[in-house]
């Protein structure tokens, strides 16, 4: 399952784009609210699944352990909450459909009726990393 992960919105946030680097700051929790002010809800598969390593590693250019450690780094300190793991891709279309402000990540080849479908721009615009 290496096919290519697309990231998927709730319908609310009304974003088209977002840089690498958003993408990044977003699942890494360090931006907490979309620019219309919706809070975002970050929802991830589990370490283990295929998907989730693709993702992680083409994606946002980091292997899953160093997420892992990263989130629970936040969480011990205070400083935010982790994602919200979901079993599979049929739950992670089902709860960004649901949940306003959602983001998450599904393979190419599923079904995205009810949700946003977020293309990556190429620019590096807003890498402040």
């Amino acid at each position: 399952m290496a096919s290519d992960a697309q990231i998927i919105v709730n319908a609310d946030t009304q974003i088209e784009s977002l840089s690498q680097a958003q993408l990044r700051r977003i699942f890494t929790m360090r931006q907490r609210q979309w620019p219309n002010g919706l809070l975002i809800k970050v929802f991830v598969l589990p370490n283990q699944n295929a998907l989730h390593q693709h993702f992680s590693k083409s994606q946002l250019n980091m292997f899953p352990y160093q997420l892992e450690r990263l989130w629970n780094k936040l969480v011990y300190s205070g400083l935010s909450e982790r994602p919200i793991e979901v079993y599979d891709e049929q739950q992670m279309l089902q709860v960004v459909a649901q949940t306003p402000g959602a983001i998450g990540y599904i393979s190419v080849a599923e079904n995205t009726s009810g949700v946003g479908v977020i293309k990556l721009a190429i620019s590096e615009e807003g890498d402040d990393e």
